[in-house]
């Protein structure tokens, strides 16, 4: 093999356990150090030695195991440079006894990673981080998403979202949170900021709805482990059992989503019949034992929200009043622009276009949807039934803009084009 096809090999093997065990990583080295800032950084070394060394001697049978041994140098590096005292000697000792036990395995490769994943979410999760930061945090550690992409899914800047988050890892390394899953007393406080991280990383991974983003896809597929995962460890909390619901529904529509080109299909024109009726089931079953609960919440009206479009596979028809129903429960207990904006398409159905405008004019002068594509290719859907060419014209510009997903982009330029024909 030549070192170019090595170094090929190296960087998509690299590629691949950054997708799968990145956050197994960091929940492991952290709960050690309580430093996720360096773990990030030692990390990161890790891989850029990997680069370096596996395009010449190849790649390890367990590359995960590899890293984890590079990592836990790193670390040592780290505390020797940085810390004096107690303290260090501590942390160092540590580490090596560690490292020391890895390498003294039957192979330095065949070193096992427990995973605290959840522990790790529920340290971001802690009282003593500021609670808009929280579910960030843990998209960024536990999944590698960026700040740019955080700060996306959160309707804020990258700049003020890469500082909070500086901010809360020196919170978990200052007051020395421990990495654990709560009591149950503590549960309360901690369990929606990580609901909230694994619906976000969701929401991210099905920006590739068609699948063809490894990347992307991984992400979508391992927030649904993750919150199957926190069903099994909490199976009597009804928005755990809600929250998956909504992802497995809004899964099960995933082959529906591409026409055999390629070409992105609105949920109004998709073929139920692709749809994973398995999915389906396991997500109306999660619905009903969490109704029984006796606690409403906001993954249950969101997974309540994606049963009510089975009801067509079933009758043929959009039951759009139950939905505009399910949306007013749903402001009334978030308040999300979101949420409004679907509102608003949902009342159109209901009440003509010209109601759903109405209400969507209210959310114009929100400066976190001024570059929120989903608000304004709802407000040119909505001015076209209008008739308001000119003003829909504008805003499919707009969106066309703002939009990443090429297929979607195309399906925007469509809806454009024909009002111009029109």
């Amino acid at each position: 093999m030549s070192l170019g096809e090595g170094g090929e090999q190296a960087r998509s093997t690299a590629d691949a356990v950054a997708r799968r065990s990145y956050g197994k990583l960091v929940a492991f080295l952290s709960a050690r150090t309580r430093d996720v800032a360096s773990v990030e950084d030692a990390l990161s070394e890790a891989f850029a030695a990997a680069l370096a060394d596996w395009p010449v001697n190849g790649c390890p049978a367990n590359p995960e195991g590899w890293l984890l041994t590079a990592a836990r140098r790193k670390l040592i590096d780290f505390a020797r440079r940085r810390r004096t005292g107690d303290l260090a000697s501590g942390e160092l000792q540590r580490l090596a006894e560690e490292l020391e036990t890895a390498t003294n395995a039957s192979t330095a490769n065949a070193v096992e990673i427990p995973d605290q994943r959840l522990a790790l979410m529920f340290a971001c999760a802690h009282p003593a981080i500021d609670a808009g930061v929280r579910a960030p945090l843990i998209l960024q550690t536990l999944l590698g998403l960026d700040a740019a992409m955080i700060a996306s899914a959160f309707l804020t800047s990258p700049a003020a979202m890469g500082q909070r988050l500086v901010r809360a890892k020196d919170k978990i390394r200052q007051a020395g949170i421990p990495f654990r899953i709560p009591e149950r007393e503590e549960l309360p406080g901690r369990l929606g900021a990580v609901l909230d991280a694994i619906y976000a990383a969701f929401s991210e991974g099905w920006v590739d709805s068609g699948g063809t983003d490894a990347a992307r896809r991984d992400l979508a597929e391992e927030a649904l482990f993750l919150g199957q995962l926190l069903a099994q460890l909490l199976p009597n909390e009804p928005e755990t059992l809600g929250l998956v619901a909504l992802m497995l529904h809004v899964e099960a529509r995933r082959p529906a989503r591409r026409n055999a080109l390629g070409d992105y299909v609105p949920l109004a024109e998709q073929n139920m019949g692709l749809w994973n009726l398995d999915m389906i089931c396991a997500g109306e079953l999660l619905l009903s034992r969490a109704s029984s609960l006796d606690s409403i919440g906001r993954y249950q009206l969101e997974g309540a929200l994606q049963s009510a479009h089975v009801h067509r596979r079933r009758t043929g028809q959009v039951n759009w009043t139950e939905i505009v129903q399910i949306y007013d429960v749903l402001m009334e207990l978030s308040g999300s622009p979101v949420v409004a904006i679907n509102r608003a398409l949902a009342l159109a159905e209901v009440a003509g276009a010209a109601a759903g405008l109405e209400s969507l004019e209210h959310l114009t002068g929100d400066p976190r949807l001024k570059e929120y594509q989903p608000f304004w290719a709802a407000r040119a859907e909505l001015l076209a039934r209008t008739g308001a060419s000119v003003s829909a014209h504008h805003a499919y510009e707009v969106a066309i803009g703002l939009e990443r997903d090429p297929a979607v982009r195309r399906f925007l330029q469509r809806r454009q084009s024909a009002l111009t024909h029109a």
